[in-house]
């Protein structure tokens, strides 16, 4: 029999609303992280880059990249799963879905889009300079 890990929740309110924000803002990032990712992690392939290590308590922590458009990423930040691997429980927990700050916004209200990237209530203007300032860039 294969021993699996399970999951728990540092905050499992907050967790859940954040995936709920990704879910409804990032669906490519939700899809990966539900259906390729959870089940890998299950299984004991821990899948991102060690953060930090605690050898008294035999705890990995990793952080995960998830799937992001290129201009998304450059205005809110990367996508990251913040998970916490307990070896000998055989536990893993999951802390936070980070850029925190427009997930967390993105679940409170609706968020617009301007040219495919979530734009802030509160920054509005500057998410719309940042996009703007960017995709001249790249042209």
């Amino acid at each position: 029999m294969i021993e699996t890990y399970l999951f728990d929740y540092l905050n499992e309110n907050e967790f859940h609303k954040l995936e709920r924000s990704l879910k409804k803002y990032n669906m490519l990032a939700y899809k990966k992280l539900y259906f390729e990712y959870y089940p890998k992690l299950r299984d004991g392939n821990f899948l991102g880059e060690i953060v930090s290590v605690n050898q008294e308590k035999g705890t990995k922590t990793y952080d995960l990249k998830l799937p992001t458009d290129v201009i998304s990423a450059k205005v809110h930040g990367e996508i990251k799963l913040n998970y916490t691997v307990y070896e000998k429980e055989k536990i893993i927990m999951l802390n936070k879905i980070e850029p925190i700050e427009i997930l967390s916004e993105g679940h409170q209200s609706e968020l617009v889009t301007y040219k495919g990237v979530m734009v802030s209530k509160q920054h509005s203007d500057k998410d719309l300079f940042k996009i703007n300032l960017l995709n001249m860039l790249q042209k």
